[in-house]
């Protein structure tokens, strides 16, 4: 059980508190509620962009690592395409270091011309190693329009193009500022050796006095139901050939999430899932053939991704994916292959739950979906479903009008 403390300062920054005596170590995670889905379709990329920028320095500490790495303390940080979150983990003693210079940046970033083009330059390298020096860097790109049409998570968190992030102005960026960046838009975790009542105190004395944002409300549009499956194929300087087939399931908070992360491990995780036992081991007919979720706030997607072995066609590929997918909706899964996944979900899910930092941002995390106290039952939700749940969450999710697949060619 993770006990935890909630309060709200008067500026709307909601702040939880977890003791944990084990470790001379503090965390200090902010999440802030905003991401690649929040962007202007002709303006993506910015929430990542910030990220970078959140590093650049504020008024009162123009170096923000050296810093805290001078209170004996490191950070990192990841946008996705649901919200932006930053951690510190620090010796308990220098919590205060943490928290003055999360809240120095809250308020009085340093958003000049220069460091702009810095971090700019930095975006625009990653985006040229990652996504199109990269093989097949493009994949997640290219599946991403396919299967969503009208919600934002057509784009991928890092943006659309080089292009869009080139244009990119100050004050875009500084009106990006004020409304995401500020209080009200933002959840502090502080979970460690920490004294609550002292920990309080600190965080009303270096952020009480800041301004709440700007409007933060925002029509995300939902997604209509797919009809019809969709095909594109690429052809590209890559290794090999290999197949993507993305499937829409349901978000964070519906009731069918877990079943569907488990279909994902009973097809994929560990030598004894179905494809790993049938079209890798025994058929040899694919030398890597992975599944997993996206894990989104909203209706996001299932993906099955595999690299076919020599002399086996993409064509050919799929046929024999989608056998496996008809035998487990015909079938259904078994008792035992549902009670494994269980058991390996909740025995991930305890084991992440060891480390502060991980604490602290599941902390986080839950209070962003809207019920913190979500961290405490998550095993016991996946414990819950059974295999009429399961089974019918297969059929929904795997089906053809359901998919979009796309074929990657090496060239010849």
């Amino acid at each position: 059980m993770i006990h935890f403390q909630k309060f709200t300062l008067d500026n709307g920054l909601r702040i939880i508190l977890h003791e944990d005596k084990s470790t001379p170590l503090v965390c200090v995670n902010t999440l802030y509620r905003v991401g690649a889905k929040h962007e202007n379709p002709d303006k993506t990329g910015m929430a990542h962009l910030f990220e970078h920028l959140m590093f650049g320095g504020s008024a009162n500490a123009q170096n923000f690592d050296r810093v805290l790495e001078e209170a004996g303390g490191e950070n990192n940080a990841f946008t996705n395409n649901d919200y932006t979150n930053y951690y510190d983990t620090l010796p308990a003693e220098n919590i205060e270091t943490a928290l003055w210079l999360e809240a120095d940046r809250m308020q009085n970033l340093n958003l000049d011309q220069k460091s702009i083009d810095i971090q700019k330059s930095v975006v625009i390298e990653e985006f040229k190693e990652n996504y199109l020096n990269q093989p097949y860097g493009d994949m997640d790109g290219i599946i991403r329009e396919m299967a969503f049409k009208h919600h934002p998570y057509r784009w991928s968190t890092i943006g659309k193009s080089i292009q869009q992030i080139q244009a990119i102005t100050r004050n875009d960026l500084i009106d990006f500022y004020h409304q995401w960046y500020a209080p009200n838009n933002a959840i502090l975790v502080i979970s460690g050796d920490i004294d609550s009542q002292y920990s309080i105190e600190l965080v009303k004395k270096h952020f009480g006095s800041i301004r709440s944002g700007g409007n933060t409300s925002l029509s995300i549009p939902c997604e209509p139901e797919q009809l019809s499956k969709r095909e594109e194929e690429k052809n590209d300087d890559v290794p090999q050939d290999t197949i993507l087939m993305a499937f829409h399931m349901p978000g964070r908070n519906n009731p069918d999430y877990r079943a569907a992360d488990l279909i994902s491990d009973i097809l994929a995780n560990g030598k004894s899932s179905r494809f790993y036992s049938g079209l890798v081991r025994e058929k040899q007919v694919f030398s890597d053939l992975d599944a997993y979720i996206w894990g989104s706030e909203d209706p996001g997607l299932l993906i099955v991704h595999g690299f076919p072995a020599n002399g086996i066609s993409l064509d050919e590929a799929e046929n024999l994916i989608w056998e496996e997918l008809e035998m487990l909706k015909k079938e259904g899964c078994n008792k035992d292959e549902l009670a494994k996944v269980k058991n390996k979900a909740i025995s991930a899910w305890m084991f992440s739950n060891i480390a502060i930092n991980n604490k602290a941002h599941h902390l986080a995390f839950f209070e962003h979906m809207g019920d913190t106290g979500l961290i405490n039952k998550e095993d016991s939700l996946v414990d819950a479903v059974d295999m009429e749940r399961i089974n019918r969450v297969i059929k929904r999710i795997l089906r053809k009008d359901n998919a979009s697949v796309l074929k990657y060619y090496a060239k010849k």
